[in-house]
C-alpha cells in the first residue's frame, strides 16, 4: 500500500478542518524523523484507532498517536505513553502550551501549530529510549 493511499484511510473519516490539522501533525513527525538519522525507520499505523507512529528499527524511540481532541472545537492531541517523562519534560520547556495529564500535548485550531516546539517534543519521543539509555549509563 502506498502512502497516499494509507494516509486517505486512516485519515479519511475525520472532519475536513480536522483532518488537515492531522495531516500538518503527520507531516512534521514524518519530517523529524527524517532529519534524524538516530531515528531509522518508522511505522504509520493504527493504535487504539488512533493515528500512530512508532520506531522499528531500532527501536528508538515511544509511540506517538494523534487525534482529534474531544472538545467541540477542531483541537487536536499529540499524545506519548503515559509512563514516559515526556509530557514533564515538556511542560518545562514549553510551558505556555496546554497539557492533558501526563500523555498529551493538545493544539487549539484556532491558532497556527508550533511547529518548532512540536518538532522538538517529536524527536524527543522518537528518540526517547536512545536518550534514556545514555542517560542511565552517564
Amino acid at each position: 500500500m502506498n502512502e497516499e493511499t494509507q494516509s486517505d484511510e486512516i485519515y479519511g473519516h475525520y472532519a475536513p478542518p480536522v483532518r488537515q490539522r492531522l495531516l500538518q501533525l503527520r507531516r512534521l513527525i514524518l519530517e523529524t524523523a527524517r532529519k534524524n538519522a538516530a531515528v531509522g525507520d518508522l511505522q504509520e499505523t493504527l493504535k487504539w484507532g488512533q493515528p500512530s507512529f512508532v520506531t522499528v528499527k531500532p527501536k528508538t524511540g515511544t509511540t506517538i498517536r494523534i487525534d482529534k481532541d474531544r472538545s467541540e472545537a477542531s483541537d487536536v492531541v499529540l499524545f506519548v505513553h503515559c509512563q514516559t517523562s515526556l509530557v514533564s519534560e515538556w511542560r518545562v520547556l514549553y510551558p505556555h502550551l496546554c497539557y492533558g495529564g501526563n500523555r498529551s500535548v493538545h493544539f487549539r485550531a484556532d491558532e497556527p501549530l508550533p511547529e518548532a516546539e512540536i518538532s522538538q517534543m517529536v524527536s524527543m519521543a522518537l528518540r526517547y529510549h536512545l536518550d534514556k539509555t545514555r542517560r542511565t549509563t552517564s
